[in-house]
């Protein structure tokens, strides 16, 4: 990416925004639009700077991160958001990615971690912090399953039904290229037809979707 990555920083702890502020600017890639102290004020900075990623904490006073990040998302979906938060809680987790948050990282991640996962996010790509994916998958699969879903299956090819069980695992474009004997470039087609079909914008969304769904692996 040629261009900065723009960044928003939502946090009410004023010396975490300064230090990640402080870490950010050290490198040239990335450009520190703004900071805010919580979600009313980080929503209002948004509509305004439309950045592309906004780190956002979880627990603020007033409107909290979960419910800053449905109004990020419906609003603005072109801006990438990603929690920054210290609660390890699966129920947050969950939550703040069906609510369109493109990540969930711990506030312990390293330094080199939250770089890759701001440029990943940048570039469309959803992350979770490592310790908190076996906790996704298994928070899904503990919440009531409804009807079984024969009818949505309709909507998918075969392809994309392969492809949904890969995206349930959290497999990368080239990994589901690897898996399925594809080109990478057929399989982001593929991914984008995915999307389009389940009114979708982030792959966690749609990797919950096919969990959920019974395209993932058995428990």
């Amino acid at each position: 990416m040629s261009e900065k990555i723009r960044i928003l920083l939502v946090d009410d702890h004023v010396l975490f925004r300064s230090g990640v502020k402080a870490l950010l600017q050290r490198h040239d890639e990335f450009e520190v639009l703004d900071e805010a102290g919580d979600g009313l004020e980080g929503i209002k900075r948004a509509r305004s700077l439309k950045p592309d990623v906004i780190l956002l904490d979880l627990n603020m006073p007033g409107i909290g991160g979960l419910q800053a990040v449905k109004v990020i998302a419906e609003e603005i979906p072109e801006t990438r958001v990603l929690m920054l938060t210290v609660s390890e809680d699966a129920q947050d987790l969950l939550e703040a990615l069906r609510a369109g948050a493109a990540g969930y990282l711990l506030k312990n991640i390293e330094m080199d971690a939250l770089l890759d996962a701001i440029r990943r996010a940048a570039q469309g790509d959803s992350v979770v912090s490592p310790q908190m994916t076996a906790k996704l998958i298994q928070g899904v699969r503990e919440q009531p399953r409804g009807a079984p879903a024969v009818v949505d299956r309709e909507k998918f090819s075969p392809r994309e039904r392969d492809i949904l069980a890969c995206l349930a695992q959290g497999d990368s474009n080239k990994e589901i290229a690897r898996a399925l004997d594809l080109a990478e470039s057929t399989v982001k087609i593929h991914v984008q037809n995915i999307f389009k079909k389940l009114n979708m914008s982030s792959r966690v969304q749609v990797a919950l979707y096919a969990v959920e769904h019974g395209y993932g692996p058995e428990k």
